[in-house]
């Protein structure tokens, strides 16, 4: 609660958001060192979504090829799925900015993707083994053909 709450006189003010965001966060405790649980699986999202990009984008160029009957709508639903990881992908870049997180990709071997990360002046490496990291971009892409599919029974 800040102090502008419950004061009628701000009522008649103009006050722009950033000010008040501002004037909010002047008394808010910084998080400074490692990343919680919730900030490492925002980083493993961070590393999948450039993946699922790909997956989709050439699953799309496959289809163009092929003698579908129903190609159009493959290509629609593709498009959608592709709208929705890159909007999302897009929130999480946005996401970091504000936590100053950073993300690197540094190397691959035996199967497991390296990345480095900077986490509030905390640097450490992150590993993910592709079939873990494929197994989990088939979840996520389930989980948003399932929103797809509670679109059109609305409709």
């Amino acid at each position: 609660m800040s102090k502008l709450d419950g004061n009628e006189r701000w009522k008649s003010k103009m006050l722009l958001t950033e000010h008040k965001e501002q004037y909010e966060k002047r008394y808010e405790s910084k998080q400074v060192g490692r990343p919680t649980a919730d900030e490492l699986d925002q980083i493993r999202d961070y590393i999948m979504y450039p993946h699922m990009l790909t997956m989709i984008q050439k699953s799309i160029q496959d289809l163009s090829f092929m003698q579908v009957s129903l190609k159009g709508v493959l290509v629609r639903c593709m498009e959608y799925l592709m709208q929705r990881v890159t909007a999302d992908y897009y929130a999480l870049k946005k996401e970091f900015r504000l936590k100053n997180i950073k993300v690197i990709e540094e190397e691959m071997n035996d199967g497991i993707l390296y990345f480095r990360y900077f986490c509030r002046g905390y640097e450490e490496k992150f590993g993910v083994v592709r079939e873990s990291l494929r197994s989990e971009i088939i979840m996520r892409m389930t989980e948003y053909t399932k929103e797809i599919g509670q679109q059109l029974k609305l409709k």
